[in-house]
């Protein structure tokens, strides 16, 4: 297996190595997990991982893929230690919400090895006090929670060329919207989604206008379906923006030919302004 060595700081975050009673976390309070240079360690963690820290020479470790990060001991460092049971490194793993330490060590006996560590909870501490962007994982949450809801509260409905959208329900949770969309193909021809673009723009376009257009990116989107052949339904989250009552925000379904189908919803700010909330 060939691990990417990822950038190793001799110094580990302090507040966390050094033994300190000022409310920072001792290292003889970390918990301890064994490790040889036999077996690859994994920790799986719940929220995309941002950055690791290896303390030490004695271990190299990557990510390859962002809720993982894989660790093993080098074996030319472990040679060295003269014996088992001693502490290798402190490994510090950071998702978008959370900080996680563990303190490695040197094992001997392989009934003492995982293959694999959940981060959980009690193993971390909050980045920031306040209130923080939602982990991809509380959007996740958030958007499956949306999507249970079958019942349809919005009137946002629109149709052409045998394509039929509704805006089932707009929801908001903190700083966030989510918007519960649904697509129906009422044709016998599959649609392939070349994109759903979400736009602010004007109510009405005369001759004389210029156009202005602000296109709104979702910061998560439940499911990403290249194509349906009958029906469709999705959940986008958003950061909160907010739009004049000259303007709407257009949702535009385009279909990936050359002269493919397209379906434009509109939504009216006030429609955002009745928003549901998601317990």
């Amino acid at each position: 297996m060939k691990f990417k060595l990822l950038t190793l700081l001799i110094a580990s975050v302090s507040f966390a190595a050094s033994a300190q009673s000022n409310g920072s976390l001792l290292k003889t309070n970390l918990p301890r997990i064994y490790i040889d240079e036999e077996i690859s360690l994994h920790f799986l963690s719940p929220e995309p991982i941002q950055y690791v820290d290896i303390s030490t020479h004695n271990l190299v470790g990557d990510i390859p893929i962002e809720n993982v990060f894989r660790i093993k001991a080098v074996r030319d460092s472990v040679a060295n230690l003269n014996g088992y049971d001693k502490s290798l490194a402190v490994v510090t793993i950071i998702g978008q919400k959370f900080i996680a330490q563990y303190d490695l060590w040197y094992a001997h006996d392989v009934q003492q090895l995982k293959t694999q560590i959940e981060i959980l909870p009690n193993h971390t501490s909050p980045l920031a006090v306040g209130t923080t962007p939602l982990s991809d994982h509380e959007l996740r949450y958030f958007s499956i929670e949306a999507f249970k809801n079958k019942k349809k509260k919005n009137t946002i409905y629109s149709s052409q060329y045998g394509i039929s959208g509704h805006v089932n329900n707009i929801y908001t949770v903190d700083d966030y919207l989510f918007l519960d969309i649904s697509y129906k193909n009422k044709t016998n021809l599959k649609f392939d989604l070349d994109q759903v673009r979400f736009k602010i723009e004007d109510k009405r376009i005369t001759k004389a206008t210029n156009v202005q257009s602000l296109e709104v990116e979702p910061v998560y989107q439940l499911f990403r379906t290249p194509s349906f052949k009958k029906k469709y339904r999705n959940v986008y989250a958003f950061k909160k923006f907010t739009f004049p009552n000259s303007k709407v925000l257009t949702i535009e379904l385009a279909e990936a030919q050359i002269s493919g189908r397209t379906l434009v919803l509109q939504i009216d700010y006030s429609d955002l302004l009745t928003a549901d909330t998601i317990n």
